[in-house]
């Protein structure tokens, strides 16, 4: 436990607000049954990729994104449960509503994260250190579950230090020891330097935070501009993001499903697709928005297939995507296994955004979607939907990774 003097101010103080095996979690809070069973968690009955699992799967060896079948082996006695996005849903928004009473200053960073900026309440609640054990009270009487809780000077240091104790963890950090603490971490051990940048650093010499120091800002800031003088900021322990309160218009709207490994049914690849065309095109009306430009692609054993269409006039209409599924599915599959499908608006707009004054407005289309979107929206995703995909997949609703209680990334 860390202690420190109340009277000890600090410049600036953010916590990180990190759910332990959220979704796992939940189903043992809600089924009293599975507490302290190996549990893990799919897109419904049939998926066969481990969403997340709890903490006494992952004893066994069993990882997000592991084959089911490769969890039920490593553990046999492995209870398998279909996500409820839904429920997920209504615990996330509950925890970053409650969290508000220690900062409203806060960033939903995905739906079992937050940050919270709490320099400006150490007159009201104490020392971030103390807040920091608020945050994790507040959890645990709003929902019964535990969480993990990083505290310090910035926020790539926070998110670092949430990580070190889990499940139930609680690491303080403060500014001024910061550059010290991370002298001997990875650079690839802070969130966002994934293998393509920490290649880069690698080839000149930077594996941990402490080698930063020998490569120029200058030279970060030439190859990725300002991120980069951000990444050569983080690793001193001086990271200067703010949180970010809002949520910015999407630059992209998409949808991809993992497929079963190695799929060669033409048939079930078209349906995916069609499913996913419709995913996509219900967050665009969803949102108010349309789009010219759709990217559709195949994830095959050496990489993506696919390519860019355009249609003529801005759209949210499942039906024109689903044609640029076909066509991509006609040009570029050649009959090779297929792991993923992934369909992407790379341009949404708004919906009311004035159009070309040759664009024709196809009204009654859009006044169909409406109609079926309300339907399903009552009576539940897909009550009405297209023929061809009527009794061919079920397709239960997963949590994109970016999701937020508000805005555009509320999207289930």
């Amino acid at each position: 436990m860390y202690c420190e003097s109340s009277s000890l101010w600090w410049p600036r103080a953010i916590l990180l607000v990190d759910m332990n095996a959220f979704f796992a979690s939940i189903e043992q809070l809600d089924y009293p049954e599975l507490r302290g069973v190996p549990v893990a968690v799919t897109n419904g009955m049939t998926g066969t990729c481990i969403i997340t699992s709890s903490y006494e799967a992952r004893a066994y060896g069993i990882s997000t994104g592991m084959h089911i079948k490769v969890g039920q082996k490593l553990c046999p006695n492995l209870i398998q449960r279909p996500s409820r996005p839904h429920r997920y849903v209504e615990v996330s928004t509950a925890i970053m509503a409650a969290l508000e009473a220690v900062s409203p200053e806060l960033e939903v960073f995905s739906v079992d994260e937050a940050f919270l900026d709490v320099t400006d309440c150490q007159d009201v609640h104490g020392t971030p250190a103390r807040m920091g054990l608020l945050a994790k009270q507040i959890v645990y009487e709003t929902t019964g579950l535990l969480c993990s809780i990083g505290v310090s000077g910035d926020k790539t240091t926070a998110k670092y230090a949430g990580k070190l104790q889990k499940p139930d963890g609680f690491v303080v950090i403060p500014p001024w020891e910061a550059k010290e603490r991370l002298r001997d971490v990875p650079v690839t051990e802070l969130c966002g330097i994934k293998r393509g940048i920490g290649g880069y650093l690698a080839a000149r010499g930077v594996h941990t935070c402490g080698d930063m120091e020998k490569l120029p800002i200058s030279e970060l800031a030439r190859r990725f501009g300002n991120p980069g003088r951000r990444i050569w900021l983080m690793a001193q322990g001086l990271d200067p993001e703010k949180i970010h309160k809002n949520v910015a218009p999407p630059k992209q709207v998409g949808s991809s499903k993992v497929l079963p490994p190695a799929t060669k049914n033409k048939d079930v690849l078209a349906v995916y697709l069609q499913h996913m065309a419709e995913f996509v095109a219900l967050r665009l009306r969803r949102h108010h928005h349309q789009a010219k430009t759709f990217e559709v692609g195949l994830l095959t054993d050496t990489g993506w297939i696919g390519g860019k269409y355009r249609s003529a006039i801005p759209t949210d209409d499942g039906r024109t995507i689903n044609r640029f599924c076909l066509t991509m599915l006609t040009q570029h599959w050649q009959g090779q296994g297929i792991h993923q499908v992934s369909v992407r608006a790379l341009d949404p707009r708004d919906a009311d955004a004035q159009q070309d004054i040759f664009e024709a407005s196809p009204e009654k289309q859009r006044e169909l979607n409406a109609v079926m979107d309300r339907v399903n929206e009552k009576y539940g995703r897909w009550t009405l939907l297209p023929a061809k995909m009527l009794n061919k997949s079920t397709m239960p609703d997963v949590i994109s990774p970016s999701w937020k209680p508000y805005g555009h990334r509320q999207t289930i």
